[in-house]
C-alpha cells in the first residue's frame, strides 16, 4: 500500500531536494577554469577542490540518521552553509573547507531521499526512484546550461549566492512541512526499506558492489568535472563554448537513462552493465585524441549515452542481493570516495605530464577495471545472475 502523499517531505519537495543535489554535484566543472584563473591553480590544484565535495559527500552520505527527515534538514542547512560559504571565499583554501560543509550536505540529502522514497511510495517504488534519478540527472545537466548562459552576463559570486539560497527556501518548505505533520513520524522514519526478507551482503560480494561504485563515481567525476577544462584546451577556445560540451554529457546522460529502462526490458542487467562498460572505455581514448571542438562534443555525447545504464543496472544488481538498507546505502555513499580521488589524481597527472590528455587514461584505466570486474564478479553473484 503506498503511503500518503501529505507525510513530509512531498513528493515534489523530494524532486527539488534532488535536483539541488544535481546541481551541486555537477557544480565544479563548469566553472573550474573561471575558478583556476581566479585562484591562479594548477590542475593538481582544481583537483583539490573536488576532492573536498566528494569526500564531504561521503561523510555525509555514510552518517545519515534514522530520523531521515532529520537528515534532509540537516543537509539542506549545510548546503546552504557550505555553498554560501564557497560564494564568499577569497581563496582556494576557504573554498575547500566551504565546498567539504556543501558536498556533507548533498551526500545527506541524496541517501535520505532516496531511503524516504523507498518506504514512502511502496506500491511503485521502482518508476518513484526512476523520476527521482532523472530529477538528480536533470539538476547536472541544468549546472551546465545555467553556467552558460549566466556567467557571462553576472558575476560568479552572485550566481553562487542564489544557489546557496535555494537550499533555504528547501529548509523552510520542509520546516513548515514537518510541523504540520507530527502524527506517526517515528513509526514512517522506523519502517522497513523492503518488504521481504533482508539477508544482508556477504563480505565479498559487499566490497564487490563498494567497488564497482568507486570506481564508476570516479570515472563520471573525472569525465564531467575536467570536460569543460579540456574543451577550452583542446577544443574551442571560448569558455562559453566549451561549457555546452559539458552541458551535452549531462543531456546524454539524462535522456540516456530514461532511455536505460526501456532497453533492460529487452536486455539484463549485467549483459547492459558489460556493453556501457566497453564503450565508455572505447570512448574514453577516442577523446583523449580528439582535436577539434565538434569531435569533443560528439564524443561527450557518446559517452554520456555509454554511461548511462550502468548505475540503474549496477543498483538493481545490487537489491537483487536483498542488502539491509544500511548497507545499499553505504554502497551507494562510496562512490563519493572515487569521485573525490580520481579527479584530483587526475589533475596531477595533468599538471606533472602537462598534458589532459594523458592525464584521461586515469578515467580510461577506471572503465577497463569495471568491465573486468564485471565480467569476473563474484560466484555467487554469476550464479544468481
Amino acid at each position: 500500500m503506498e503511503r500518503s502523499k501529505k507525510e513530509a517531505p512531498s513528493p515534489g519537495l523530494m524532486h527539488f531536494g534532488l535536483m539541488l543535489a544535481g546541481l551541486g554535484t555537477a557544480l565544479l566543472g563548469p566553472i573550474l577554469p573561471l575558478l583556476a584563473k581566479q585562484w591562479e591553480m594548477v590542475d593538481s590544484q582544481s583537483g583539490l577542490l573536488m576532492m573536498a565535495k566528494f569526500c564531504g559527500a561521503f561523510l555525509g552520505g555514510v552518517t545519515v540518521s534514522q530520523r531521515l527527515r532529520w537528515s534532509l534538514l540537516v543537509g539542506l542547512a549545510a548546503g546552504a552553509v557550505g555553498f554560501g560559504g564557497f560564494a564568499l571565499s577569497p581563496s582556494m583554501g576557504l573554498g575547500c573547507i566551504g565546498l567539504f560543509v556543501g558536498g556533507f550536505g548533498l551526500g545527506q540529502i541524496i541517501t535520505s531521499i532516496n531511503i524516504l522514497a523507498g518506504r514512502k511510495f511502496t506500491a511503485h517504488r521502482g518508476s518513484a526512484l526512476s523520476l527521482l534519478n532523472f530529477s538528480f540527472s536533470l539538476g547536472a545537466m541544468l549546472s551546465a546550461l545555467l553556467a552558460a548562459w549566466l556567467l557571462p552576463h553576472f558575476a560568479l559570486k552572485g550566481v553562487l549566492e542564489v544557489f546557496a539560497g535555494l537550499f533555504v527556501v528547501g529548509l523552510l518548505v520542509l520546516w513548515m512541512q514537518m510541523r504540520g505533520d507530527v502524527s506517526g513520524a517515528e513509526s514512517f522514519d522506523a519502517t522497513p526499506l523492503q518488504t521481504g526478507p533482508q539477508t544482508g551482503l556477504s563480505g565479498r560480494v559487499y566490497l564487490y558492489f563498494a567497488g564497482l561504485l568507486v570506481l564508476y563515481g570516479g570515472l563520471e567525476t573525472c569525465l564531467s568535472g575536467w570536460l569543460t577544462t579540456f574543451a577550452l584546451r583542446y577544443g574551442d577556445k571560448t569558455l562559453a563554448v566549451s561549457e555546452y560540451t559539458t552541458l551535452l554529457l549531462w543531456m546524454a546522460l539524462t535522456f540516456g537513462r530514461l532511455g536505460a529502462s526501456a532497453v533492460m526490458l529487452h536486455v539484463g542487467e549485467k549483459t547492459a552493465q558489460q556493453w556501457t562498460l566497453a564503450l565508455a572505455a572505447g570512448f574514453t581514448a577516442a577523446l583523449a585524441m580528439a582535436h577539434s571542438a565538434g569531435t569533443i562534443a560528439i564524443f561527450a555525447v557518446l559517452l554520456g549515452l555509454s554511461l548511462a545504464p550502468f548505475f540503474p543496472a549496477t543498483f538493481a544488481l545490487l537489491m537483487a542481493e536483498r542488502p539491509t538498507a544500511r548497507q545499499a546505502g553505504i554502497v551507494v555513499a562510496v562512490s563519493g570516495l572515487g569521485a573525490a580521488a580520481l579527479p584530483w589524481m587526475m589533475g596531477v597527472i595533468s599538471t606533472r605530464t602537462g598534458s589532459l590528455q594523458l592525464a584521461l587514461a586515469l578515467p580510461f584505466a577506471a572503465a577497463l577495471g569495471l568491465l573486468a570486474m564485471s565480467l569476473f564478479a563474484p560466484r555467487a553473484l554469476a550464479v544468481a545472475e
